[in-house]
Parts: structure tokens; C-alpha cells; sequence
């Protein structure tokens, strides 16, 4: 699998990562973050240029965020049922409804890298349910910094291992392992934002 993105993104250069950032924000299932990690090395070796990797991928998933939300919202009760016919589909739905009757605004933001698998349903929950609007751009927005930012920089840093790492990130455990950092941080902000909230 490794071997294979990273010929996807020698073949496609930046237009692949921009397509596959736009479609995973809409849930459609793509190894995004591994072919953002893909494209970071080879921002590293000079193949690449790295504003431009990083602004293909973060284009295409702020595009693919709004255009969720959009598509959910213009379709409103209509999107709700078909979201809502499928089990798997209902039981993201729900978990994403209750992370946002949780921590409002901040569960947009977290969606977009700490839960990300939640994100694109995130998205379209916020739709549906008519969340506010530029509300919901700002958080998505910087949430998709930090997305970027991790993948993008963790395969520009580590270049010379970009197969290694991207196994390791392909592997449950691994991810974990690597990412505790990342983890630690969300957890930081998940309390920080908590306290704000409460205050």
C-alpha cells in the first residue's frame, strides 16, 4: 500500500492530495493522510514544492468540509433520512450529533484531526441541523491546519524513512505510539477549551 501511494503521488504530484483531502472531507474512504505524508517527503526532496503540497491539501480539505456542510444543509430533511438508513450511517450521525451537543463550536475543530474519522459526518451533521455558518468555517479552517500541518510536516521531517513512517501511521498501534504527542496536545486544548466554556 505504501509503495503504491507513493507512485500515486509521483505520478499526480499535488493534484492528487488536493482531490483526496476534497473527497475524504465528504466520506468517501481514501488513505489521505498517508498520501499527505507521501507528498511532505517528497516536498523534502526537492520534488515537490512544500507551500504548495501543503495549500493543495488543505484546499481541498476546507473545500471538501464546506461543500458537506452545504450539500446536508441544502438538502436538510431529505439528507437527514438517507444519512439515517443505514445503520453505520445513523450510528455516525448520532456520534457526531452528541460530540457537538458536547462541546459545540470546538467538537468542529477536534473532528478535523483528533477524531477524524467523525469529520466528514461532522460535517454534514452541521448541515443538517443548520449550525452557524461561519461558525462552523473558523473552526473547520484551523482545524485543517493542524491536520495538514502533522501529516504534511511529519513526512517532510522525516523524508528519508517515508516508507517506514507510513507503514508505522498504517498500523493501529504504531499511530498511536507516534501520534501521543498530537494525542497529548488535543487533550491539552479538549481540557482548555472545557474550562473557558465552564468559566
Amino acid at each position: 500500500m505504501s509503495e503504491y501511494l507513493l507512485a500515486l503521488v509521483a505520478n499526480y504530484g499535488t493534484t492528487i492530495v488536493l482531490c483526496a483531502t476534497f473527497l475524504s472531507c465528504l466520506a468517501i474512504p481514501i488513505p489521505t493522510s498517508l498520501l499527505m505524508l507521501a507528498s511532505g517527503g517528497f516536498a523534502a526532496t526537492g520534488d515537490l514544492s512544500l507551500t504548495v503540497v501543503a495549500g493543495a491539501a488543505f484546499g481541498g480539505a476546507v473545500a471538501g468540509d464546506n461543500s458537506g456542510y452545504w450539500i446536508a444543509r441544502g438538502f436538510g430533511q431529505r439528507a437527514h433520512d438517507w444519512f439515517h438508513k443505514t445503520p453505520k450511517r445513523k450510528s455516525l450521525m448520532t456520534k457526531a450529533q452528541d460530540f457537538l451537543d458536547r462541546r459545540g463550536s470546538s467538537s468542529v475543530f477536534f473532528s478535523t484531526w483528533l477524531v477524524a474519522p467523525l469529520g466528514p459526518w461532522m460535517n454534514y451533521t452541521c448541515g443538517v441541523t443548520r449550525f452557524n455558518w461561519p461558525r462552523f468555517a473558523f473552526w473547520a479552517f484551523w482545524g485543517e491546519v493542524v491536520w495538514v500541518a502533522i501529516y504534511v510536516g511529519l513526512g517532510y521531517t522525516f523524508a528519508d524513512n517515508i516508507t517506514s513512517i507510513a507503514s508505522l501511521l498504517g498500523n493501529a498501534s504504531g499511530f498511536v505510539t507516534a501520534l501521543v504527542a498530537v494525542i497529548a496536545l488535543g487533550y491539552w486544548l479538549f481540557r482548555a477549551s472545557k474550562k473557558k466554556r465552564v468559566a
